[in-house]
């Protein structure tokens, strides 16, 4: 039987599914995996909590984005956010370079990136300390004896509503409509997140203050309807 949107607590270990890497990469983005990742890179320490401050050098506010892709999304927001702190979230080589690619372009240094796996990040974050939480198009999984590897489920969306302040919010979309019933329902049975939908417009509509993905943009060409989520924490 295939496991429901409750399975499983929250990984204390490494666990990852996917490829880590794709197509060989081009000189300047090895040059960047080699110089400015390790000044970016977020290195956990076992048994010890993260410390946000310690990031950015104060209490700013932290967004976080759990699988950037290809960094487009969480680029365009940092710079339209620079006094926030964002933490992006990301395994797959390629997409840490490509997201590298825009921080150098940009000139942004409000990006720290986590390249493990997100559910060790989110065991060491502290409660309260995240203002906003961004799962955009994560990988659905669609077959049944692969859904346990889903990353949203019941014990990923009460570490979601932990590490929420009050009043955070959670963003969340896809285009497989098998996954967002899937995020809707372990969504709705965590008590501290409240769901903002009011009309149909509210999920079938990407909010106005975020970019759209690559992914994104590959879904509705292809004639895929998104569908995206709007929690806010209690």
């Amino acid at each position: 039987m295939a496991a429901g949107p409750e399975a499983g607590p929250p990984a204390r270990r490494r666990v990852l599914y996917g490829r880590r890497r794709g197509h060989r990469l081009r000189p300047g983005r090895r040059r960047l995996l080699a110089e400015l990742l390790p000044r970016l890179e977020i290195r956990l320490r076992e048994g010890e909590p993260l410390d946000p401050a310690a990031l950015f050098g104060d209490r700013r506010p932290l967004w976080l984005e759990i699988g950037f892709g290809d960094g487009a999304h969480l680029a365009a927001q940092a710079a339209a956010h620079p006094g926030i702190g964002f933490i992006g979230v990301e395994p797959f080589v390629n997409g840490v370079a490509a997201l590298l690619a825009r921080i150098e372009r940009g000139r942004l240094a409000n990006i720290r990136i986590f390249t493990d796996d997100a559910r060790l990040l989110l065991a060491a974050l502290p409660d309260a300390s995240v203002a906003r939480l961004f799962v955009l198009f994560p990988d659905p999984w669609p077959k049944r004896r692969h859904h346990k590897r889903r990353l949203v489920n019941r014990a990923t969306a009460a570490e979601f509503a932990r590490i929420l302040a009050p009043g955070g919010e959670l963003r969340l979309a896809t285009d497989d409509a098998g996954y967002a019933r899937w995020m809707l329902e372990a969504l709705l049975a965590e008590p501290r997140l409240d769901w903002l939908a009011e009309r149909a417009a509210d999920w079938r509509e990407r909010p106005a203050d975020q970019p759209p993905t690559r992914y994104e943009r590959k879904a509705l060409a292809a004639g895929r309807r998104p569908i995206y989520f709007r929690f806010r924490r209690l």
